[in-house]
């Protein structure tokens, strides 16, 4: 990157456990929220923007390009053009990246991005039979032709497919993201107890956040519906009553006979948005704006699709064979909880010489991960991973945990379904 990008400001919803509290507030009213906040927060004239740029990931078919919904529904200029990113857990990242692209190349000044993912309204399916059985009904054209097809009908044409089952099998192994989890806890040889270890300190963690009120500078409350008679103040996944032994009572969800992957060391499926207003780091300077921190390096890598939960090693040896950093640089790392197995396996990917000469080109290491520094306010385990959301969630959350410890620089990094990771270096001075 030729300068940084400057975060001036950002805001997100609390994040709920599909169908949750936030379960009747659709993708696009999420990212509105999350939107008009960071506008707001950012003390800019909403004429001022050039783009707003949002990841997503199951696209609502009634709110296409949803990003020009969002943009619309914040009470953004209707000259103000917009456009939907998906790279799948990556998305919110990509909408920052995109981002940083336009400001880079001078095709944008000031511009909105973020993510937005209700995981409660991804909507049931039904397979091609139905489909077909309702096209012979409406284009029969006589009452004998309509009732020979009514005939036709069978009970089990209505057996629906659940939309969120199918976004998360990856189409090309035909495996659950659940599924490579279990691969890789039985590569690295992590077992049920090391997973459900972690799992309990996401909650221990992201509780006591929450109690010293770590996340209020990031959260705007949320109005709830159909009444609007309560307001949804704090994020609703962390338990502050989890044990280990009400987690090591919880069944294996993918393999159930030998696995180790369960509900409680797995993040939930969840709704919530985030944004950030983006700007070149001189153009800041030249408002006079103090930005949260700055984007001063990223990258994208892939890998086998079984192997997905390996991205952030991948993307994180990609991102500093770019810029030259180790790992002994980063004050607080965000490494996104898809899967305890997947934290504890990129630990050890990390940390193994073997592992970066076979896979990632380097003659060491990244490094050890001092877990003090690792997600310290818990994560997607605890919090929810709203797929679409969870990039833009991570930078916010960064930067303002690196302001709180007086630090300057952080990784925030995560892995991505179909066999990608994505890598970001974020500073604040």
């Amino acid at each position: 990157m030729t300068e940084r990008i400057a975060i001036v400001s950002g805001a997100r919803t609390p994040m709920a456990k599909a169908h949750g509290p936030l379960r009747d507030i659709p993708a696009d009213d999420l990212g509105a929220f999350a939107v008009k906040e960071a506008v707001s927060r950012a003390g800019i004239d909403p004429t001022e923007y050039n783009e707003v740029i949002v990841g997503n990931v199951a696209h609502p078919p009634d709110a296409p390009n949803i990003a020009r919904v969002i943009a619309l529904k914040a009470g953004l200029p209707r000259s103000l053009p917009a456009y939907t990113v998906h790279r799948n857990c990556a998305s919110g990242m990509e909408a920052i990246t995109s981002a940083a692209a336009k400001l880079l190349l001078g095709e944008a000044e000031i511009v909105i991005a973020g993510g937005t993912e209700s995981m409660s309204q991804v909507p049931l399916m039904f397979g091609s039979e139905y489909t077909e059985f309702l096209t012979r009904v409406k284009s029969s054209k006589t009452l004998r032709e309509r009732l020979r097809a009514l005939a036709s009908f069978r009970p089990r044409l209505l057996k629906p497919e659940t939309g969120v089952t199918k976004g998360l099998t990856d189409p090309i192994i035909g495996m659950m993201m659940g599924d490579t989890a279990e691969l890789l806890a039985r590569e690295f040889r992590i077992t049920r107890h090391q997973q459900d270890e972690y799992a309990l300190l996401s909650h221990r963690r992201a509780v006591a956040a929450r109690e010293q009120g770590l996340f209020t500078d990031e959260i705007i409350p949320i109005p709830i519906l159909p009444q609007y008679a309560e307001i949804q103040l704090e994020d609703y996944g962390p338990r502050r009553n989890q044990t280990i032994e009400q987690l090591a009572k919880l069944k294996p969800y993918f393999n159930r006979h030998t696995g180790t992957v369960t509900a409680g060391n797995s993040s939930p499926i969840s709704d919530g948005a985030a944004a950030l207003t983006l700007m070149r780091e001189s153009s800041a300077r030249e408002r006079g704006v103090e930005p949260l921190g700055y984007l001063r390096a990223y990258a994208y890598a892939a890998l086998a699709p079984q192997r997905m939960g390996l991205g952030p090693a991948y993307a994180t040896a990609r991102m500093f064979g770019h810029t030259g950093a180790e790992l002994q640089d980063f004050d607080v790392i965000e490494l996104n909880e898809g899967f305890a197995a997947v934290v504890i396996a990129n630990e050890l990917a990390f940390r193994s010489e073997a592992f970066a000469r076979e896979y990632l080109n380097r003659m060491h290491a990244l490094g050890e991960i001092d877990r003090e520094r690792l997600n310290p306010q818990g994560g997607a385990i605890s919090l929810g991973h709203p797929v679409g959301m969870t990039g833009t969630r991570l930078v916010l959350h960064l930067l303002l945990e690196l302001r709180r410890r007086r630090a300057n620089t952080g990784l925030a990094t995560l892995c991505v379904g179909g066999g990608q990771g994505a890598a970001m270096m974020l500073e604040v001075a």
